[in-house]
């Protein structure tokens, strides 16, 4: 029941950003993650936030995994081999996810399973006044079904912390080399106590919002509070939101800003696993830490312009139309041309496909024809 749209891996344009770095004692993944993937359904075009005991008609809506499987979707898009661990529900929107992640991404799920009797968990989000609201259902998955207990050798794993909880696999992935980047949620219990991010001394980089990076470090202003961080974890990367992001490496005291990219969003989900996956990508690179904050903003800012998280994630072809048409426009401002000019040498040459290319479909499985 492919129900996923746009093109198969290997249809896309190929653009490997670690071709000169790969040797052949190389792990056998770029990237490795583990979580919760969601069939997401996603409306868009709303006035205004649905008001009780009315009904409210959206004039777009799109349905695609959630979940973890946006990060990892951004991922392999940007050229990464990416290897998720995860519990898929033993009903037609776990098939469906899982078809549009290994068929339709070239995502490794062979550390994946389908849990037999286990639902699929559903998130409803609601786009409108360029924010969203979700609701959500779901159930644990089964505890023998989590992630593995010895993840597979990778480059890298991005992991989202939870305040008080370890996940061992971090730990264990960590003393095999594996570079681990993390973000964090919404801490519930009101405590934003650094020391309950047990985890994140195995970390390389943190990336929390602006809020967060703030509550945890008690600091009055976000960049303070990168500074702050980078006593606890290498390289600290803040999001301000509409004024870009902030980073800075501890090691070496190099600090990056990179302001926003005006855009007009029609979805907000998923955008910050996109700017994770895009630090990542410029990180695994090698690149400098401000065109690495730089990629990662501006796949995040391509990304809000379609339906959905996972398949809202641009690829290569998007990028690079994208900078075709910036260039293109009178009057660019050339110091902002400039920024993103180390993209010049990786962009496909001889692809020529409208951006974008793909939207999240508005429903699951068309019949097939007799």
């Amino acid at each position: 029941m492919t129900a996923f749209k746009g093109e198969r891996p290997e249809h896309r344009p190929q653009v490997d950003p670690l071709r000169g770095l790969r040797t052949a004692g190389d792990p056998p993944w770029d990237v490795y993650l583990t979580g919760t993937v969601f069939l997401d359904i996603i409306f868009t075009g709303l006035d205004s936030a649905p008001v009780r005991g009315t009904e409210s008609w959206a004039r777009g809506m799109g349905s695609s995994p959630g979940g973890v499987a946006n990060m990892a979707t951004a991922l392999a898009r940007l050229g990464l081999k990416t290897s998720l661990a995860a519990a898929f529900g033993d009903d037609h929107y776990g098939e469906y996810c899982w078809d549009a992640l290994e068929q339709g991404e070239g995502i490794d799920l062979s550390t994946s399973r389908t849990v037999r009797g286990w639902h699929s968990p559903v998130t409803v989000s609601m786009a409108y006044e360029g924010e969203r609201t979700m609701v959500s259902h779901g159930h644990a998955a089964p505890s023998e079904q989590s992630e593995p207990e010895c993840p597979p050798s990778a480059r890298a794993a991005v992991a989202s912390l939870t305040p008080g909880v370890r996940a061992p696999w971090i730990a264990r992935a960590a003393s095999e080399g594996t570079r681990i980047f993390a973000d964090v949620g919404w801490d519930d219990t009101g405590a934003w106590d650094l020391a309950g991010l047990a985890d994140l001394a195995h970390c390389e980089a943190f990336l929390p919002n602006a809020a967060e990076a703030m509550r945890y470090t008690g600091a009055e202003c976000p960049r303070a509070a990168a500074r702050a961080l980078t006593e606890h974890v290498p390289v600290a990367v803040v999001t301000l939101g509409a004024e870009g992001a902030y980073a800075v490496d501890g090691r070496t005291g190099e600090t990056a800003e990179v302001p926003a990219i005006a855009v007009e969003a029609l979805d907000p989900t998923g955008a910050g696993d996109v700017f994770v996956a895009g630090f990542v990508t410029g990180t695994l690179a090698d690149w400098p830490l401000a065109d690495r904050l730089a990629f990662a903003g501006l796949t995040a800012a391509l990304s809000v312009q379609e339906f959905g998280g996972s398949l809202s994630a641009p690829g290569w072809a998007e990028i690079a139309a994208w900078w075709r048409r910036v260039r293109s426009l009178d009057r660019q401002d050339p110091a902002a041309l400039r920024r993103y000019a180390f993209l010049e040498e990786l962009l496909p040459k001889d692809h020529a496909s409208p951006w974008p290319l793909r939207r999240a479909v508005p429903t699951i499985g068309f019949r097939r024809p007799a």
